[in-house]
């Protein structure tokens, strides 16, 4: 099933889908986020991963315009640990490197504690990172 959730103008933020064949949840960001929208939609998969019994989050935020920072310190102290505790175990991030948004998850990643990140540029090397969680 897939869940998008929308600002306040109408348009879509987020996406939230189960692949259970990969057993993972994939959430795409788009656009400018406010920190309201970080929040929504960081629960919002947060509860997908949940309901699904998985361990893993591939998070795409390329197409995200501008910087996440506004909302770093609710994502690290308050939104990580529950995550973590709802399962959450490994998150790959798809960023672009050379924008706003990939040096937020590049700071995202260095700071996190509670559980796996790691960036990557090809949505199937991060597919396969996420993958090896679960043996075989």
């Amino acid at each position: 099933m897939k869940n998008e959730l929308v600002n306040p103008f109408g348009r879509v933020y987020i996406t939230v889908e189960e692949d259970f064949n990969n057993r993972l949840i994939y959430v795409n960001w788009m656009g400018y986020l406010t920190e309201e929208n970080v929040k929504a939609g960081a629960k919002a998969y947060t509860e997908a991963l949940a309901q699904a019994g998985f361990n893993c989050v591939l998070n795409d935020t390329r197409l995200i315009v501008g910087s996440w920072n506004h909302s770093m310190n609710w994502v690290l102290n308050e939104w990580a640990p529950a995550a973590a505790k709802a399962g959450l175990k490994r998150i790959a991030m798809l960023a672009n490197p050379d924008t706003f948004g990939g040096s937020t998850a590049a700071t995202f990643i260095n700071e996190l504690k509670v559980f796996e990140a790691k960036a990557f540029d090809a949505i199937e090397e991060a597919q396969q990172w996420l993958s090896s969680y679960y043996p075989a």
